[in-house]
């Protein structure tokens, strides 16, 4: 019983990722290169389950959750407030422009199902994701959105299933990398729309009070089963000929499996926007308790901070979503933010799980442990350097960053961090004097 309930908590973490930017992204991949970029999805999923896991053994380990491990990291001086000031922008700023996205996006299964007026849905789906914030913990929450995932679930796989994909296909497609042509950007858009930094915060924050070895087994299977939806929503993409639409993937799911399939696919659209538009006010809110809680209970489930940061961001996504529009500069300044953050939090993790005085014994980082965070940690410096040009050349108003630009800015930046991040390892692991210690 116990496992059940770590699992039906943790699925908010699935609830988080798969919002409708994946099902955009996953989708989109299908329409234009089959099955060939499953393997992408499959990496994002171990890259989560690895910065989730250190996130959250960080948390119940050493009594600090990310947030307040940071804050007390870079508690003084300009850096100090640099550091706040990036963390509180991403997390916070971020999940507000996002949030539009998320309440259009369960408008949009609405509306692939029901001819009804946007801004109606968008203030009836405003209005039941408030309430259950208001009335819930965390933990009532994750319960009550497990269900949203299991629908999303059931919707995508089992279209993904109707559809009978050629298994050979699928396995290839998981298993062999490729990168067919002009792929290279999907590919980092596959893996950025599912190792997101706020849910490292968020993972970390729910994380107090739990058991480690219960957290690993709920989050293990709750990102596993996550990232088996990604690959569904990515399949069922795969029914499009031609430039990707909801409402053209509807048509062509229609055409070829009946109308149950349009159903699923609104039901799925609206479960990933839904969730999403809940966990994203819910995640800001965790974020900011731990970078401001002073012990005092000012920041509890019920107090009127804790309430202001989730109500503000999901006024502001309502607002938006009733308007019908998506705060263009917000979402640029929200992907400039989100590519620093999420190679500093990566970084940051590193060095915590590998420092002997926050982490006792064997909840040190082990060889096996330590070679798939620095890859994973590589990868998300390729990303934020994704995330920061992209918004560098959509603010100057030159579209969309070459592919060959993209890799050469992360590797370099890589090589550029190798050193320093080595060496601070091996301080932290006594095998360097550190400069900090008398």
């Amino acid at each position: 019983m116990k496992q059940l309930l770590s699992i039906l908590f943790w699925s908010i973490i699935a609830a988080a990722f798969i919002g409708p930017g994946t099902v955009t992204t996953a989708a989109s991949a299908g329409a234009a290169h089959g099955h060939a970029l499953l393997w992408a999805l499959g990496f994002s999923v171990v890259a989560t389950l690895v910065l989730m896991e250190a996130a959250t053994r960080l948390t119940i380990v050493s009594g600090r959750n990310l947030a307040e491990a940071i804050r007390e990291r870079f508690s003084r001086g300009p850096s100090g407030i640099l550091v706040l000031l990036l963390v509180l922008g991403a997390i916070v700023v971020g999940n507000a422009a996002y949030e539009a996205g998320n309440i259009l996006g369960a408008v949009a299964g609405v509306q692939l199902g029901f001819a009804l007026p946007s801004a109606t849905v968008t203030l009836v789906i405003g209005a039941i994701a408030g309430a259950l914030l208001w009335a819930g913990t965390p933990r009532t929450v994750a319960h009550v959105l497990s269900i949203t995932v299991g629908a999303m679930g059931v919707a995508f796989l089992v279209t993904a299933v109707g559809l009978r994909p050629d298994p050979a296909a699928i396995a290839g497609g998981l298993l062999v990398p490729s990168s067919p042509p002009g792929s290279a950007l999907l590919i980092l858009a596959l893996v950025g729309t599912t190792v997101v930094p706020y849910n490292l915060f968020l993972g970390s924050g729910l994380a107090e009070g739990h058991r480690l070895r219960e957290v690993r087994f709920g989050l293990a299977v709750a990102v596993l089963l996550g990232g088996l939806v990604s690959m569904g929503v990515l399949v069922v993409g795969t029914a499009v000929e031609g430039p990707f639409t909801f409402e053209g993937l509807g048509e062509a799911l229609s055409l070829r499996l009946g109308p149950w399939a349009g159903v699923l696919l609104a039901i799925g659209l609206f479960a990933a926007g839904f969730s999403s538009a809940t966990t994203a006010p819910l995640a800001a809110a965790v974020t900011a308790r731990g970078l401001f809680e002073d012990g005092s209970g000012r920041w509890s489930d019920g107090a009127w901070r804790y309430r202001a940061v989730w109500g503000g961001i999901l006024l502001v996504g309502v607002a938006f979503g009733v308007a019908g529009v998506r705060p263009i500069p917000a979402i640029i300044l929200a992907q400039a933010l989100n590519g620093v953050l999420l190679p500093f939090a990566a970084v940051f993790l590193l060095i915590a799980v590998n420092d002997g005085r926050l982490m006792r014994g064997s909840a040190l980082n082990g060889p096996l442990s330590n070679g798939l965070m620095i890859l994973v940690t590589a990868v998300t410096v390729v990303l934020g350097g994704a995330g920061v040009l992209r918004a560098a050349f959509t603010t100057a108003g030159a579209g969309t960053p070459d592919e060959a630009l993209v890799l050469g800015a992360g590797i370099l930046v890589c090589l550029l961090l190798a050193w320093p991040v080595t060496r601070e390892l091996l301080r932290r692991r006594g095998l360097l004097p550190d400069p900090a210690d008398p």
